[in-house]
């Protein structure tokens, strides 16, 4: 086997590889017989048939077969061995000639191969990177305690006045023209309304002041204008059209008021939030959730962080070029099911995103970062806490998380996700103490009014 690889402007690379008969026989022969022992063909006593019937029936797939797995197995060790940081996979030559494997060989074959453009970007203490300080006020705090006080409120139906935001029980009423309850009109028990969400002013402040047993007349339909399905939920119709059609008052008698009622902040609440006397006081709650929002806003500046981290190495490494067309063909390939329209309107965010992965791979090389099955682990036990905690769950025992997280790392494509991210975490902990940081303090707003910039 020859194999040439050309790359004058060093990044269209083609490889050009020729196959001799000598690189395949032996191993497909050994196939063929290996077929012939296993066959059973009518006429033939098993592992007798004749071998030219074997070849003539088989021959032709093996062959094929063992010089694809040759070509591939070539392509890459050639790659690894020189060193040649290939983008993505290679693909046959658009000028590549069909090759008649019928025929004795030599057989070449041409491939185009994305080369990486030469990236220089090398960083140390000369360099300056802004590093932002979130400032933990009170007020970020107070949002916290109020959210916790939120989740773990409880309803209240003892109340006998309407306050905003209230969920009404009540029976409907359909009036007539005269102000009576309509003969044969619709009649709902137990209507749940919720005057907050009326879009309609002058039909919403109806229920201002409302208490237990007042009847409200109110027209369902001047309420929710544009809410057919609101409107038949409430009315109890099924047919969306059919309650197009209801424009009547309706009498609304109030059976029952639901007020949700926030916690109170004290050893419950701080029971409920850490578990079972984790707090003991006020202070060592403010002061526990002050260390969490401290926590997550390190993680909110090591974003921005990253971010800067980008910009900056892209600006140092001017502009790169890179194959182009090459690439279009291999993302066209990697999305069958695109067309080249697709391909266009992507390729400049999947250009920038390739440019930040080919610096971030220099970078750690350079800093020697590697990512070890602990940090994979330790970002996935993180995240599932996270996500858990946002529907609130956040005391599930540990063996719980672990279990959980060993099952979603069997999947490739989470695996993949969770060393992404330990890798950019990786990075940014070592770049901070490799660049010098332009320190600045901020507010959260003054954060994410920049984010939004």
């Amino acid at each position: 086997m020859e194999i040439k690889f050309e790359c004058p402007d060093k990044v269209n690379g083609m490889m050009t590889i020729t196959v001799e008969e000598t690189d395949y026989k032996d191993k497909v022969e050994k196939k063929l017989k290996e077929y012939r022992r296993r066959a059973n063909v009518p006429g033939f006593r098993p592992g007798q048939a004749p071998m030219g019937m074997i070849r003539r029936q088989y021959g032709a797939s093996l062959k094929m077969d063992e010089i694809n797995q040759l070509i591939g197995s070539e392509i890459y060790k050639y790659v690894d061995d020189n060193k040649i940081e290939m983008l993505g996979q290679p693909l046959p030559n658009e000028a590549q000639e069909a090759q008649d494997l019928e025929k004795p060989g030599p057989y070449v074959f041409k491939f185009d191969i994305a080369v990486a453009p030469e990236i220089n970007v090398e960083l140390s203490a000369r360099n300056k990177i802004d590093y932002y300080d979130i400032k933990v006020d009170d007020k970020l705090i107070e949002q916290q305690i109020s959210a916790y006080a939120s989740r773990f409120g409880h309803h209240d139906t003892t109340v006998t006045d309407y306050q905003d935001n209230d969920l009404l029980k009540g029976d409907l009423r359909e009036l007539d023209e005269k102000g009576n309850t309509k003969e044969g009109g619709i009649t709902v028990e137990g209507a749940i309304i919720m005057p907050s969400y009326i879009k309609v002013e002058d039909q919403k402040a109806l229920f201002d002041k409302a208490k237990l047993g007042d009847i409200i007349t109110f027209n369902p339909r001047k309420a929710y204008p544009n809410g057919d399905f609101e409107l038949s939920s409430l009315l109890k119709i099924e047919d969306k059209e059919q309650a197009k059609n209801v424009t009547s008052d309706f009498s609304y008698q109030i059976t029952e008021i639901d007020r949700y009622v926030n916690a109170e902040v004290n050893q419950e609440l701080f029971d409920n939030v850490y578990g079972k006397d984790a707090v003991s006081s006020e202070k060592e709650f403010r002061a526990r959730i002050k260390e969490e929002i401290e926590g997550q806003m390190v993680v909110n500046s090591d974003f921005k962080f990253q971010e800067d981290l980008k910009a900056y190495c892209i600006d140092k490494c001017g502009k790169l070029v890179y194959p182009e067309e090459l690439l279009k063909r291999i993302m066209l390939a990697n999305n069958k099911d695109k067309d080249a329209e697709f391909v266009e309107k992507n390729f400049k965010a999947s250009l920038d995103a390739l440019t930040w992965d080919l610096i971030k791979g220099k970078l750690c090389r350079a800093h020697e970062i590697k990512v070890e099955e602990d940090d994979i682990k330790g970002v996935a036990l993180q995240q599932t806490r996270m996500q858990f905690a946002q529907y609130g769950v956040s005391n599930l025992p540990d063996e719980y998380f672990e279990s959980y997280v060993a099952e979603e790392l069997k999947k490739r494509e989470n695996l993949d996700h969770y060393i992404s991210i330990a890798t950019d975490r990786k990075l940014v902990e070592k770049m901070k103490t490799v660049v010098k940081l332009n320190k600045k303090e901020v507010s959260f707003d003054e954060f994410n009014k920049m984010l939004g910039e």
